[in-house]
């Protein structure tokens, strides 16, 4: 029986804070028996701080850096569901890894969409500069090009977190079915 690419990589699920990557992650790792990780969760257990606290103190670039090794490192081991955060797939070396390591699927919503999830929580960093809605309007504008480099888009302004994870669930499969 030959191994397919589904079987020999991980799941990357990229987009905007809100898309629904932590959450629809959890559930997509869940249907598919694989373990879940999330990147900025993996970056504050191996900083010992917060990404709220390595912005604040180290600056962005910083932070990025620390992101790309990590995201290298859970590239590295066996297939898994992997959420990034916002900014990582827009780093040239991490969405080389993720091309050549993962299958990438982004979460794609609507502006309005995601101010109204990313107001529940005062935890993200790039929001508190100003307007959630005009933040994440220019954060769009400015990383749709290198979203638009993932293998799979799915909408996840509508419906649930569980309907999400099953349009990428039928994603996956017509996928292999075309390979």
């Amino acid at each position: 029986m030959t191994r397919t690419a589904l079987q020999d990589h991980s799941i990357v699920l990229i987009g905007l804070m809100g898309a629904g990557k932590t959450t629809v992650g959890r559930r997509l790792a869940t249907a598919m028996e694989r373990p879940f990780a999330d990147a900025d969760h993996e970056i504050e257990r191996a900083a010992g701080r917060t990404v709220s606290d390595i912005f604040e103190d180290f600056g962005e670039a910083a932070f990025r850096d620390g992101e790309r090794r990590v995201i290298a490192r859970l590239l590295d081991e066996p297939p898994m569901v992997l959420a990034l955060g916002g900014g990582a797939f827009v780093d040239p070396q991490t969405r080389a890894l993720v091309k050549e390591r993962a299958i990438s699927i982004w979460l794609q919503a609507d502006v309005a969409t995601l101010a109204a999830r990313v107001g529940r929580r005062d935890t993200r960093p790039l929001l508190r500069e100003g307007d959630p809605a005009v933040i994440l309007e220019r954060l769009l504008e400015t990383r749709q090009p290198a979203y638009a480099e993932a293998d799979i888009h799915i909408d996840a302004s509508a419906g649930t977190h569980q309907a999400t994870a099953e349009a990428i669930l039928a994603a996956l499969q017509a996928r292999e079915t075309d390979a």
